[in-house]
């Protein structure tokens, strides 16, 4: 067997987000021979003591790294995950963001194959990824959204639910991937919407947009609009809640701008209410609109139409009350049998143009099972079923 880089070991645990403590837990290691699990952790890592073979497996798995990684002469140079465009308050734990990292990192590996097939297929490159700047101007965006999602526009939908299907089929004739996914594979690994809210990564061929789908639904159509203006940017790079620098409200601006448009924001009349009625009447024009409450109260406010101090106190109750309806909604579906079957969520969450796209290439057999597997992100035993959908 060959050898074991004992810089690999430690390299893998730190980038997993673990701390020595976090990783003998997960592994698991036990004391052994009169040492400690720390010790023997520490071992391993100093080179010491060469690792077994189940341990590396039991590594790769909890650090999520391919096994292969562990036998690499050298820790890898980063990869390129783009730019941090989150605001994070401090409190996420390090696990938790280093399941951000692992995600952009399985998704990246999904776009990659994609793009191989596109390439080969001399697909046309898309001109609106990157053709913007951010002293092009808020209009020159919003004028963009507009041409590209024609008139898909929530307030002419159902509901919410419909109101993102349409954008998210606009946004896919167009030619990007939108993905729903907040996990790593199950809920063990959800990550939550404070940790990120969607992802964009720009690509001529094949840019993906991944939403987080733990987050309420009203706010997946505005997360879909706000990373399409980052592929208008040409950025790759990760959002977050809240707006902590210039790129981030810019994106923002333009998305809540083409979802509630000035003309309907200048006939509201709300910044003399108090805050039950203000919030109240914030509700209304949400569900009018089928967008969320919060990016009516962003409207509001960055048109001067509320004070901070009442747009914060706004989101905060917003986020309370859907935290505890998002339980109790849980608790709910625990009780209830039946639903939604395994492969109607999992072709919802991939979304009909990346199935498309495996469909054609894995009929030509320009794409075998197991690469199938990879871009749709299942096993290679349930390709068939996923496509014959």
């Amino acid at each position: 067997m060959p050898s074991v880089n004992p810089a690999i070991l430690s390299w893998a645990r730190n980038s997993a987000g673990l701390s020595v403590e976090e990783a003998v837990a997960k592994l698991p290691l036990k004391a052994a021979h009169g040492k400690t699990a720390i010790e023997r952790l520490n071992e391993l890592e100093s080179g010491a003591r060469a690792p077994s073979r189940p341990t590396l497996v039991r590594m790769a798995k909890q650090y999520r790294r391919p096994l292969v990684t562990f036998y690499l002469s050298k820790p890898p140079p980063q990869g390129d995950r783009g730019t941090d465009f989150r605001s994070l308050s401090g409190g996420q734990s390090p696990d938790a963001d280093a399941r951000v990292q692992a995600l952009v990192r399985q998704i990246q590996a999904r776009q990659s194959v994609l793009r191989d097939i596109l390439a080969e297929d001399e697909a046309d490159e898309l001109p609106f990824v990157g053709c913007l700047t951010l002293d092009d101007g808020r209009q020159a965006a919003l004028d963009l959204t507009h041409q590209l999602l024609g008139s898909s526009h929530p307030s002419q939908a159902q509901d919410s639910d419909q109101a993102f299907d349409e954008l998210r089929e606009a946004v896919h004739q167009a030619g990007v991937f939108v993905l729903l996914k907040g996990d790593l594979g199950n809920y063990r690994t959800a990550i939550d919407t404070d940790t990120f809210r969607g992802f964009a990564l720009a690509d001529r061929l094949a840019p993906f947009i991944v939403i987080n789908d733990n987050d309420a639904r009203a706010a997946w159509s505005f997360t879909l609009v706000h990373e399409l203006v980052h592929l208008f940017l040409g950025h790759t790079g990760i959002s977050g809640i809240r707006a902590g620098n210039r790129v981030e409200q810019f994106c923002n601006d333009v998305a809540s701008a083409f979802l509630l448009p000035e003309k309907t924001l200048a006939t509201l009349e709300l910044s003399r209410l108090e805050h039950e009625e203000l919030a109240s009447a914030v509700g209304k024009v949400a569900r009018d609109h089928n967008v969320s409450r919060a990016l009516v109260a962003y409207r509001l406010f960055r048109s001067n139409q509320i004070e901070r101090q009442d747009y914060r106190r706004l989101v905060s109750a917003f986020r309370t009350q859907w935290l505890n309806r998002r339980e109790e909604r849980r608790e709910a579906a625990r009780a209830t049998d039946g639903g939604p079957s395994f492969y109607t969520v999992r072709r919802h969450r991939v979304g009909s143009a990346l199935l498309d796209a495996v469909r054609g290439a894995h009929l030509a057999g320009d794409l075998p099972t197991t690469r199938a597997a990879l871009v749709l992100g299942i096993k290679p035993t349930q390709v068939g079923e996923m496509l014959s959908g």
